[in-house]
């Protein structure tokens, strides 16, 4: 439970009009920074839900894979640069994100997790790879804004962000590829 009070706390830190207007102020923490940290707060808030409602988990998302698709709604939405640049001048889509991707990429993506094989949680690290493969080629050689808040030089950063992401993942799923997991799991 303790899990769910420190992402609560961390919700509430993120939402601080202060917190959110310097994370909002560059670009590359803006989508880097602030948007999984608001994951992560919902990814810890989801024990929470998971005690007080087992049986509504267990028939909407009984194999990990309708929670899943949420989730790539979501992030894959947030991924977009015009709703990245909304966020800034409509209060109504910054409200949505603060609301949409802990409660509804978070929480579902801990839920969903361990339900899924390896066969899916490698599908969706290689879908967010290319994913962020394309993002990053888009925002580094866009020869145009894109983001109408932000500078050129903070959009091929950003770029750059996602490129490197992309690497990361690349070279996390050659690493799971030569490494037994099962070996490192422990029984709770």
């Amino acid at each position: 439970m303790r899990q769910a009070q420190y992402g609560l706390v961390l919700l509430v830190i993120l939402i601080l009009p202060p917190v959110a207007n310097l994370l909002e102020s560059i670009m590359i923490t803006h989508m880097h920074m602030q948007m999984p940290l608001l994951v992560l707060a919902g990814f810890l808030i989801a024990k929470f839900f998971q005690i007080k409602y087992p049986q509504f988990f267990e028939k909407w998302n009984a194999n990990g894979l309708p929670g899943l698709l949420l989730f790539i709604i979501i992030t894959g939405y947030w991924t977009i640069p015009r709703t990245m640049d909304e966020t800034l001048t409509m209060a109504s889509v910054e409200a949505f994100k603060f609301f949409s991707l802990p409660f509804l990429a978070g929480v579902p993506l801990r839920d969903s997790w361990p339900k899924l094989s390896s066969f899916w949680k490698n599908g969706i690290i290689i879908f967010f790879a290319i994913l962020y493969l394309g993002m990053g080629w888009l925002y580094i050689w866009s020869p145009e804004q894109l983001c109408n808040n932000y500078l050129l030089i903070e959009q091929i950063t950003l770029g750059w962000g996602f490129l490197t992401t992309a690497v990361c993942m690349v070279i996390y799923l050659g690493y799971s590829y030569f490494i037994d997991f099962t070996q490192y799991e422990t029984e709770s």
